[in-house]
């Protein structure tokens, strides 16, 4: 018996030895908290590799990347829209790789892995949508909207939450849609118009869809994925999609530039790129698009092919130069205003 006892402790501590011998990953995280604390928790369960994994919304990853260039702290960036990650590429902040399990994934995701120089990857997608909260607007007699001219109405004056662009993804998003359905100046005075309707810009992207839940505003603009989260955990939410049409995204995953645990990086992106992986959003009520073919399928999960979306330009909105412009003149025409 005393034999057996010693021989299991020391399977267990070689078991321990041999897991700790994997090494550890530093992460970045922008989608929502459950979702990237699962992928790490499962990551680290298959691989033995120990997991640092901290969330925040693309822009602020963007700008600790940036911070951090001269000697990096994170070995992997997962999530965001894939402008942050191009954005970041051409800072020369991300570490090219191209994954031998790139072979199941959609085009979306494969052209995105092109148009980067092989720097980021899709991951997953989702389109814009308005929402709101069914009860709230009933209580206060307000129209549904369908569209982004709706939203304009007086009768919404201080009931809209929107991102702020400097730090969220999604917001940037939706501006960059704007100026695509339209033009630059059409789209910035359509923000002005409708900033007296905007009672707060929130720091993440997931925020107004989180006030809309809890009945603290009764619209936002947000990423479907984010509505659906809030319908399935029972909270009365709706959501349309602009008639004008409406922008999406295509999130990313990225290596960091001098990443201190290479391998273990290009070990977790191999990992996600597998059916087995994406199918870990759905059991964390996560209803993102996933980029692998053979991904489980759930009708939860939204179809863009019955959604207008407009003919995206992720090259385009993902440079350098056009962010800094975009971010600066919200800052100077919008983020000034009074509310």
């Amino acid at each position: 018996m005393l034999l057996r006892l010693v021989a299991a402790t020391l399977l267990a501590a070689a078991a321990s030895t041999a897991a700790s011998a994997q090494g550890s990953l530093s992460m970045l995280c922008a989608p929502a908290a459950d979702w990237c604390e699962a992928i790490a928790t499962a990551f680290q369960r298959d691989s033995g590799v120990r997991v640092s994994m901290t969330r925040k919304s693309a822009g602020e990853i963007l700008a600790q990347v940036r911070a951090e260039s001269a000697n990096p702290r994170t070995d992997i960036w997962f999530g965001g829209s894939s402008e942050t990650h191009i954005t970041a590429g051409q800072a020369n902040l991300l570490q090219p790789y191209t994954s031998p399990n790139m072979a199941g994934l959609y085009d979306w995701a494969k052209r995105v892995h092109a148009m980067s120089g092989e720097r980021c990857v899709g991951v997953s997608s989702g389109a814009i949508g308005i929402s709101w909260n069914r009860e709230l607007m009933a209580r206060k007699t307000l129209p549904a909207p369908g569209s982004w001219a709706d939203l304009l109405n007086p009768a919404y004056r201080g009931e809209i939450q929107l991102p702020n662009p400097n730090s969220s993804g999604t917001a940037y998003t939706i501006i960059a849609g704007l100026i695509q359905l339209w033009d630059e100046d059409r789209a910035f005075d359509y923000l002005r118009r409708l900033n007296p309707n905007v009672n707060a810009y929130t720091r993440s992207g997931a925020a107004p869809m989180q006030a809309v839940a809890r009945g603290e505003t009764a619209l936002a603009a947000s990423f479907n994925m984010e509505a659906i989260s809030m319908q399935q955990a029972g909270f009365p939410i709706e959501i349309a999609y602009p008639s004008e049409g409406t922008s999406y995204e295509v999130a990313c995953m990225s290596i960091i530039r001098g990443a201190r645990n290479l391998a273990q990086a290009r070990r977790f992106y191999d990992w996600y790129l597998t059916p087995a992986a994406m199918d870990i959003g759905p059991k964390v009520n996560q209803w993102h698009v996933p980029a692998h073919r053979d991904a489980t399928p759930d009708p939860r999960i939204p179809d863009l092919t019955k959604i207008k979306l407009i003919d995206y330009d992720f090259a385009k909105f993902g440079d350098a130069n056009m962010r800094r412009h975009v971010l600066e003149r919200w800052d100077r025409e919008i983020g000034t205003l009074p509310r």
